[in-house]
Order: C-alpha cells, then structure tokens, then sequence
C-alpha cells in the first residue's frame, strides 16, 4: 500500500537537528542530524509504524489535510510517502519454503531446462503486487 502523510519537523534546541513526528500515527517519532536526516529518518519510522499496523489489523488513520497540522511557531512540514510493499521487499529478506503443487510434466520440463521455479514464482508475485 502507499500512504502519504505530513510530517512535522522542530528544530532541537541545541540545534543538533530535528525532532520529526507523523501526527496522525500516534508513536510515529524520531530525530535526524540535519532536516534531510529527519526526513528520511521519519520516512523509513512511517513505513516500519504502517507494516506493523497493517499486519496486526490496527486502524490507520486517513491523512489530515496539512492545514490542520498542528505544530509550533518554529516547525517545518513536508508531505512524506511510504509504499509497505515496497518496505517490506528491502527490509524482509528472509526466506520461507512454501510447498507449490505443479503438474508433472511442467515440473519435469523445469527441471530438464534448468529453470528454477523458486525465483520464478517469486518474480510472479512480485509483478501481480505491482500490478496492484
């Protein structure tokens, strides 16, 4: 899924960075040494807070319109995007045998071909969820 949010940037008041904050995600915080750390720091915190929610069947909230963000006087926002699938296919990486049924012939043409129908099947999940 893709999702975009506003984000919410305050300067730390040492000036050793930026606090971020994703309002409508409740817990949704981090920090960055620079604003474009806090940017992308806050961008991978949102992708990680909306997998979690989306496998555990929590409520996501639907986006407030950023002129009814609040925040200080001092902050900066900026719309943020975050792709679960897209998440999940870099950060995911581990491997789960699953047991596929395929006719006999097919699998014996496979085999005598050299094709490795792991990697094909996984290529054809990954193009019908782009395809979504």
């Amino acid at each position: 899924m893709k999702y975009i949010y506003t984000a919410v940037f305050t300067p730390i008041e040492d000036g050793s960075g930026y606090y971020a904050r994703i309002p409508d995600l409740p817990g949704c915080i981090t920090t960055g040494n620079s604003l474009s750390d806090a940017m992308d720091e806050i961008a991978d915190a949102m992708a990680g807070w909306l997998c979690v929610a989306e496998d555990e069947g929590l409520p996501i909230a639907a986006p407030t319109p950023q002129s009814e963000v609040e925040r200080g006087q001092d902050a900066i926002c900026s719309l943020i995007r975050a792709d679960t699938l897209a998440y999940r296919a870099m950060t995911d990486t581990r491997a789960v045998r699953k047991n596929v049924s395929l006719p006999a012939w097919m699998a014996d043409l496979a085999d005598r071909r050299g094709i490795n129908c792991s990697q094909v099947l996984q290529e054809g999940l990954a193009s019908r969820f782009a395809s979504r």
